[in-house]
C-alpha cells in the first residue's frame, strides 16, 4: 500500500470499522431463518462500511487539535500534516455520499436514513459535541455506535423488530466499561486535550466502580435474548461465561496490579463483544426460526 493510500486508510479507523461491520452483519443473519438475500448482505455490508468510514473520516477532522496534543493520536494524517483537511474533508463527504447512494438504490430508504442518522449521531453529535460537553459523553454517543446491528437488521428485513433494538441495547450498555477502561489509562492525554472523560472529571476510582456497575447491567442484558426466545440454551451459557470473566477484569480492575491492567480490560472487551455476537449467530442456526413473529 502506498504511503499516501496508507493515509487515506488510516482515516477510516478500520480496525473500529470492522467490528462495527462484524455486528452488522450478524445482524443480517439474525434477521432471517435462512441466509440473507446476497444483495443485503453485500451491498448493506458495503454500504455501512462505508458510512462508518466516512464518520471515522469525519472524526478525525474535527478532533485533529485533540490528536495532536495525545499521545495515542499525534501520528495520525492530519496532526503529522500527511494529509490536509480539506482532503479528509472531500474524503469523508465522497465516502459518505456513495454510502448512501448506494443504501437507498440496491438496499432499501429505511437502511439508508438510518444509517444517516447513525452517521450524523457519531461524527456530529458525539465528536462535535458531546465529546467535549460531558462526562457522560461515551453513555449519551453510544446509542449511534450502537446501531450498526439494527442497520444490518432493516437491510435484510426493511423494517425494525424488537430483536434488532435489544441487539443494539446490548452494545449500548457495552460501550461505557469498553471505553471507560481505555479512558483510564489515557486519562493524561485526556486531561492535556481538555476533554471531559470520567476519569479526568471524577476521578479513577469512580470510574473503575462505574465500570463494575455497567458491567454488572451488561451481563443482565445478555441475558435478555434468551428470556425473549430470541436465542436458546447454547447462547445463554456462552453469556454467561464471557459475562463472567468480564465481571472478574471489572472486579480486579478496583485494584489492579498494574496501571496497563485497564488495557487488558480493554482489550478483552472488544474479544468479548465479538464472542457473543459470534455465540448469537451459532445458536442461531441451532434454532432455527427461534424469534420470529408469526406470518
Amino acid at each position: 500500500m502506498s504511503s499516501i493510500a496508507s493515509q487515506y486508510f488510516e482515516l477510516t479507523k478500520p480496525r473500529v470499522v470492522a467490528l462495527i461491520v462484524f455486528t452488522a452483519v450478524i445482524g443480517m443473519f439474525l434477521a432471517t431463518p435462512a441466509m440473507p438475500p446476497w444483495q443485503a448482505l453485500v451491498f448493506g455490508s458495503l454500504g455501512i462500511w462505508l458510512a462508518a468510514s466516512s464518520a471515522a473520516a469525519i472524526n478525525h477532522l474535527l478532533d485533529q487539535r485533540i490528536d495532536a496534543i495525545m499521545a495515542r493520536t499525534s501520528a495520525r494524517p492530519l496532526p503529522s500534516g500527511s494529509l490536509s483537511s480539506r482532503q479528509v474533508l472531500v474524503f469523508a463527504i465522497v465516502l459518505g455520499a456513495v454510502s448512501m447512494l448506494l443504501l437507498a438504490w440496491q438496499v432499501n430508504a429505511l437502511t439508508a436514513w438510518l444509517t444517516f442518522a447513525s452517521l450524523i449521531g457519531y461524527a456530529i453529535v458525539y465528536t462535535g459535541w458531546l465529546k467535549r460537553a460531558t462526562p457522560q459523553n461515551i453513555v449519551i454517543g453510544g446509542l449511534a455506535g450502537a446501531a450498526p446491528p439494527a442497520l444490518g437488521w432493516v437491510a435484510v428485513t426493511g423494517h425494525l423488530h424488537p430483536h434488532a433494538l435489544l441487539l443494539v441495547l446490548i452494545i449500548f450498555v457495552w460501550t461505557p466499561p469498553h471505553f471507560w477502561a481505555l479512558a483510564i489509562f489515557r486519562r493524561d492525554d485526556y486531561a492535556r486535550a481538555m476533554i471531559p472523560m470520567l476519569p479526568v472529571t471524577h476521578g479513577v476510582t469512580y470510574t473503575r466502580w462505574q465500570i463494575l456497575f455497567y458491567t454488572v447491567l451488561l451481563v443482565a442484558v445478555t441475558v435478555l435474548p434468551w428470556a425473549t426466545g430470541m436465542s436458546g440454551t447454547f447462547y445463554l451459557g456462552g453469556a454467561l461465561l464471557l459475562g463472567g470473566v468480564f465481571l472478574w477484569y471489572a472486579i480486579r480492575l478496583l485494584n489492579p496490579p498494574n496501571e496497563l491492567y485497564a488495557m487488558k480490560v480493554f482489550n478483552y472487551s472488544i474479544v468479548y463483544l465479538m464472542a457473543l455476537f459470534a455465540f448469537l449467530l451459532v445458536d442461531h442456526w441451532l434454532l432455527p426460526g427461534a424469534g420470529f413473529p408469526v406470518p
